[in-house]
């Protein structure tokens, strides 16, 4: 991105590592001091084996497998549960069952969300369709052996983990894009007051890095932490951590990626992920795999959004590979990858069985790879340049198009202009409910708002006006109804209040027309009028740096002192 190849490193001057420091670029190779091809290095436990990408692709590839095991196109991305099926055919009812039980067992679960009060599910759009939004979690953890090995920093054994990698993957209600978004892990943010589940200890809300809401009671935390700061309604989450990472990778086998010049992320300080690679596009597997997800020093960008891209280019790789069908070709890969994947998931404990995630994996092969777009949050320095914050204008306007389940590479089909239908019923007698969604749980509800709308809305004709006392938290101010015959009236609303016609949506679930009053509106009888840059958009902003899932030439640049 332009900020951080002008900056330089100034996005982690608020906390430079050093050789011990706690995070992905400790390499696996810290604790000898010496680099992967010396004389005397060893591999660490887990070996080199395959290829894994860690967050994202170990919870994608292990459940979007969607679909019966055939051949060509039957093989879609992320189908290892195909095997689930295989064995209960095969192996008959209690074989079977016993392994469907075995493969449930290793998942662990966690509750979703540890935030108070918090979004509900949008409503389905008018094809009963809704949205898909799941956090890709990438753990740092060392609380076991092979963690420790892998992840360096043997002193940090019983530090809690920090969520590291934190992708946002969105498949469209139809399922014909999906969007993922990255966030830069020393971003600056307001985590929630989140409770642990386990201990019951209540962490209260403060502001810190966003990678440290992991340690406020689990990734429940992490997930309230995104929705107060994005507006979208998160339905699940997937975590994997350094061991996962590996094991996922040796199950799949390798994923190719490319440098444009020979890469050796290593300093004299300790710094480096470990990564040496010539110049060239070379399949990864194992270790060298996680050496490329956690690499910062090396590449033209030595902070978190250069390290964001080169995942992006694994994901994506990786998707390109697994749709190929070439990967998993006999029962024993199957087995392997299936294990891998149960055993290296935290999951939510709204996919705490493997049918849950096979179902899951269904929706997600249906999106073509062509329409898959990856772009991180639009960021800048804070005053001080100490540490990461959402760059204003652009990163809303991305948070938008996801809370309106618009595709982030501008490709969705544009609508026939038609007139706008004329409104069907007089507003003296147009029956509209309007709620107060203020309540977020960082900034507070503003008390009284359906009210002041409501009132406006009297004062414009629409006497018939009512309001509902419940509250509840949405982002955008938005007017919903059931029926196609009342978009005129909704429409010849929203203009009343000087609401964008975007805010205006049919929904199966409606009972009646309803007005909400989103964040976006949390003061005065008149909505707020727009910047520029505010607008609604129709594609990512150049500032997010979005990466096509079909760009197979895409290609890191290297830093030139981190070179061979």
């Amino acid at each position: 991105m332009r900020q951080s190849s002008v900056r330089g490193d100034r996005s982690r001057r608020r906390r430079q590592p050093d050789a011990q420091e706690p995070g992905l670029d400790d390499g696996p190779y810290q604790d000898q001091g010496l680099p992967p091809d010396a004389p005397g290095w060893t591999p660490p436990a887990g070996g080199a084996v395959s290829s894994g990408d860690g967050d994202a692709p170990a919870d994608g590839g292990g459940h979007r497998k969607g679909g019966r095991p055939r051949g060509g196109k039957g093989r879609k991305v992320l189908r290892w549960t195909a095997l689930t099926v295989a064995v209960l055919i095969v192996g008959g009812a209690g074989a079977g069952y016993w392994y469907y039980e075995h493969l449930n067992a290793n998942l662990r679960k966690a509750p979703r969300s540890l935030g108070g009060g918090g979004l509900k599910k949008p409503d389905p759009n008018a094809f009963g369709q809704s949205p898909l939004n799941i956090l890709l979690l990438g753990s740092d953890g060392r609380n076991s052996k092979k963690n420790i090995e892998l992840g360096g920093a043997r002193q940090d054994a019983d530090r809690k983990p920090l969520a590291d990698v934190q992708m946002l993957l969105h498949v469209s209600a139809d399922r014909s894009n999906m969007s993922v978004i990255s966030i830069p892990r020393d971003t600056r943010v307001t985590i929630p007051e989140c409770t642990d589940p386990k201990t019951r200890k209540v962490y209260p809300q403060t502001s810190a890095a966003i990678n440290e809401s992991l340690q406020h009671g689990g990734p429940g935390c992490t997930l309230a932490t995104w929705q107060e700061l994005t507006g979208i309604y998160v339905d699940h989450f997937m975590m994997v951590d350094f061991s996962g990472v590996v094991d996922m990778a040796d199950a799949i086998g390798g994923v190719p990626v490319c440098v444009d010049r020979n890469v050796y992320s290593h300093d004299s300080k300790g710094h480096g992920s470990g990564l040496r690679m010539e110049k060239g596009t070379h399949p990864v597997k194992g270790v060298q795999a996680l050496q490329w997800l956690r690499t910062r020093y090396g590449f033209e960008d030595n902070t978190d959004i250069g390290r964001a891209k080169a995942q992006h280019m694994y994901m994506n790789s990786m998707v390109r590979q697994l749709k190929k069908g070439t990967k998993l070709s006999n029962p024993g890969q199957l087995r392997d990858l299936a294990e891998a994947a149960t055993r290296a998931l935290t999951v939510d404990d709204g996919l705490d069985t493997v049918k849950k995630l096979y179902d899951l994996g269904g929706d997600l092969s249906r999106v073509p790879t062509k329409r898959i777009t990856m772009v991180t949050m639009p960021w800048q320095y804070s005053p001080d340049e100490s540490y990461v914050m959402p760059k204003p204008g652009d990163a809303e306007a991305t948070f938008g198009l996801l809370r309106n389940d618009t595709a982030l590479d501008g490709k969705d089909k544009r609508k026939k202009a038609t007139p706008d239908p004329e409104p069907s019923t007089p507003k003296a007698q147009l029956k509209v409910v309007v709620q107060n969604g203020t309540n977020s749980t960082v900034n507070g509800p503003v008390s009284g708002r359906a009210s002041v709308v409501q009132q406006r809305l009297s004062g414009l004709g629409y006497s018939a006006a009512g309001t509902d006392s419940a509250l509840t938290t949405q982002a955008d101010t938005t007017i919903t109804y059931r029926d196609k015959g009342q978009r005129g009236d909704a429409l010849a609303l929203a203009k009343a209040l000087g609401l964008p016609k975007s805010a205006v949506r049919e929904s199966s679930s409606a009972t009646g027309m309803r007005l909400v009053v989103g964040n976006d509106w949390r003061n005065g009888s008149a909505y707020p009028k727009k910047s520029g840059e505010e607008k609604a958009a129709d594609k990512a902003p150049d500032s997010a740096d979005a990466l096509n899932g079909e760009d197979s030439k895409a290609c890191m640049k290297v830093n030139p002192q981190y070179t061979f």
